[in-house]
């Protein structure tokens, strides 16, 4: 590992636990093995050095929600299904991503602009082919009508606040299951359970 590749990962961690305000880049140079001075001459400061880690985190949450979406050998609820548990499943491996997102574009609103950009992305190069297969598999009666937008916000929705609201979850829910793999597993399933019920015609 390359000492820029070491203080990325430092950083990523430090700032995962503790937020833009409250990391210390002496934290993050001692986790990573090397001097202020090493982390200056690659990163100049702890802001640019978060953006880079704030984007890397962004492009994985935005792509582990559309990797299925691209697979065009695929029945599209099988696609949605697999989509949903990839995400899940992202997000049990990123814990405190939903909360690090949530809180940075709350307290830092110029983060905005970058959440936006990628956003637009999603916007052109996702989101109209998700409505054509929409489209076709209403006119084929397979599924509901939904827009593509909706079907994104209510997959986001349901895996994001079982990960968001984890600590308040452990007081009485996670109990029921036992331990939480039980728990994580049992809210997978519900989660592809509640948006496959919302795409599906009763009648098929």
């Amino acid at each position: 590992m390359t000492k820029e590749q070491a203080i990325l990962e430092a950083a990523e961690q430090e700032f995962l636990d503790n937020g833009f305000e409250a990391a210390k880049t002496t934290r993050i140079c001692k986790l990573a093995g090397v001097t202020h001075a090493m982390l200056h001459y690659y990163y100049r400061t702890k802001e640019n050095l978060f953006e880079k880690i704030f984007e890397k985190k962004i492009n994985l949450l935005k792509d582990s929600l559309f990797v299925f979406m691209d697979k065009s050998d695929m029945p599209f609820l099988e696609k949605v299904q697999r989509s949903i548990e990839l995400h899940f499943d992202f997000l049990r491996a990123n814990a405190n991503l939903p909360r690090f997102v949530i809180n940075e574009l709350i307290f830092k609103p110029k983060r905005l602009d970058l959440f936006k950009e990628k956003i637009h992305i999603i916007g052109t190069n996702v989101l109209s082919r998700i409505s054509q297969e929409i489209e076709r598999e209403v006119k084929q009666g397979t599924i509901n009508p939904i827009e593509s937008v909706d079907l994104l916000l209510n997959i986001a929705s349901v895996n994001v606040f079982v990960f968001a609201t984890m600590p308040l979850l452990r007081a009485f829910a996670v109990e029921v299951y036992g331990n939480e793999n039980a728990f994580f597993e049992a809210r997978k399933r519900e989660n592809v359970e509640i948006i496959l019920r919302r795409l599906k015609r009763i009648d098929n």
